[in-house]
């Protein structure tokens, strides 16, 4: 509820202001004159002071000062039956809002007013927001995201923006780039930040459990129901919750999920109770959701509706210059949990770091600094121990060089032809354990086994 101060030495005009205001749903103040208002003034801050220029002994422009001196950010309006440019132009100069002469429409000023205070709204958000980048520009680290890099910035910006809005965000970006801490920055710059923030992969839970993981489910259900169980939209209530690996949810739960996301209500399995939250959803896949629309995997309505705030997370070879950054994050955080004291990297070692591929992004890199750290004796990290590490790291290698003759080739024809043949290398390689070749291929094994049917492969083309 925004504060105002009425200022005017008329008690019939004071009450007329402070009346219309107090319905619009303000918390007004009033004063009788100039004397008054700067004592009320010099003992609260107030949004907008509406004060008329023309009174004995303290006049409103003297007010205006003061109000300016004491809190520059208070939006000032004036009013006056003695309207003159002269006194107009002074009041602005000053720093007034807005010059309103008597007499006046009651709607002219509530529209004012409104308009006051959303420019006052706008101006706070960018006051947090400048002051929020001046702390990630400062220090390189928000939220756990690591950078400096333009990507990293917008990325940081939008998060300011949006954390406060109740519209759901989908994340998108490939794996190991960071879609979780995006989440987890989001929520706890938002008005939400105190209270719960759930994360849940959808990939991790067997179809059948899904429904009962995320709605709950009631006593007797199903076999194994022997209590009644709180869903982790009930856990996440007045929080967020995060769907990780949203493109992987079977096509046959969508439509329920859809639910929830247009009305915040669902049943518990089994139960005919509805039940509503206040929930904020983030949703995050490494998956193209437009493709798997188009294929008939994803509901259109269903992907419209999570991406209604689009954030993607954009992968560290696009970003090379916060990989320094971020080994020096990666050390300081692994030399406190292993008990190690490395102080620094060679400059050719930081080199081969910031010029490695990082299929995996920074999951990855960090993965190669926790194993540098548990494996290394000296303070210094060198060429020779990151190469030697790099060694147990996925290395990306182009599949192969093909040229485009004159006529043209058929793209999906040699794209469908190399991946068939990478499913069959890696099943070979396994002995046709699917489970084994899936991680082989850094496929989840939904994807994995949807890759095996589209190609119609099977054990007979061993």
């Amino acid at each position: 509820m925004g504060k105002i101060l009425v200022v005017d030495d008329e008690r019939g005009m004071r009450e007329l202001l402070t009346i219309m205001l107090q319905k619009e749903g303000f918390d007004v103040s009033s004063a009788a004159g100039g004397q008054e208002a700067l004592e009320n003034i010099s003992q609260r801050t107030y949004d907008i002071v509406i004060t008329d220029i023309k009174m004995p002994n303290i006049t409103g422009i003297d007010v205006l000062k003061a109000v300016k001196e004491t809190s520059p950010e208070t939006i000032v309006i004036m009013i006056t039956a003695y309207a003159s440019t002269e006194t107009a132009m002074d009041a602005m100069k000053l720093g007034a809002y807005d010059y309103i002469n008597k007499p006046f429409k009651i709607e002219e000023i509530k529209l004012i007013v409104r308009n006051a205070f959303e420019r006052r709204r706008l101006r706070e958000e960018n006051l947090l927001l400048k002051r929020k980048i001046q702390e990630w520009t400062a220090s390189g680290v928000i939220g756990g995201i690591v950078g400096k890099s333009p990507s990293i910035m917008r990325m940081v910006e939008l998060i300011v923006k949006v954390a406060d809005s109740p519209s759901n965000i989908l994340i998108t970006g490939e794996s190991g780039t960071g879609k979780e801490l995006v989440a987890r920055a989001i929520h706890n710059y938002s008005n939400r930040k105190d209270s719960s923030f759930v994360a849940i992969n959808c990939n991790a839970i067997p179809e059948g459990l899904l429904e009962s993981e995320l709605f709950g489910h009631v006593k007797g259900s199903f076999t194994g129901a022997t209590t009644s169980k709180e869903g982790l939209f009930e856990v996440a209530n007045n929080g967020t919750i995060f769907l990780d690996e949203i493109g992987d949810i079977p096509h046959s739960f969508q439509v329920k999920l859809l639910r929830v996301l247009e009305d915040r209500t669902f049943k518990r399995v089994g139960g005919t109770q509805e039940i509503k939250v206040d929930v904020r959803v983030v949703a995050a896949t490494n998956k193209d959701l437009k493709k798997a629309v188009a294929e008939g995997n994803f509901r259109e309505d269903l992907f419209y509706r999570l991406n209604v705030i689009p954030l993607e997370m954009p992968p560290l070879r696009e970003r090379r210059g916060d990989i320094p950054l971020l080994v020096e994050h990666f050390v300081a955080k692994h030399n406190r949990i292993l008990g190690r004291n490395i102080k620094s990297v060679s400059e050719d070692a930081m080199r081969r770091l910031v010029n490695s591929p990082w299929k995996g992004n920074v999951r990855e890199l960090e993965n190669v600094i926790e194993r540098i750290i548990t494996l290394g004796s000296g303070p210094l990290i060198e060429l020779k121990s990151v190469e030697e590490c790099l060694q147990g790291s996925v290395p990306y290698k182009s599949p192969l060089s093909i040229d485009v003759p004159p006529e043209g080739i058929d793209l999906e024809g040699i794209l469908n032809d190399i991946e068939k043949s990478l499913l069959l290398k890696a099943l070979d390689k396994t002995r046709w354990i699917k489970k084994d070749a899936a991680e082989l291929l850094h496929l989840d094994f939904r994807s994995f086994r949807y890759r095996l049917s589209k190609y119609n492969i099977s054990k007979d083309e061993e």
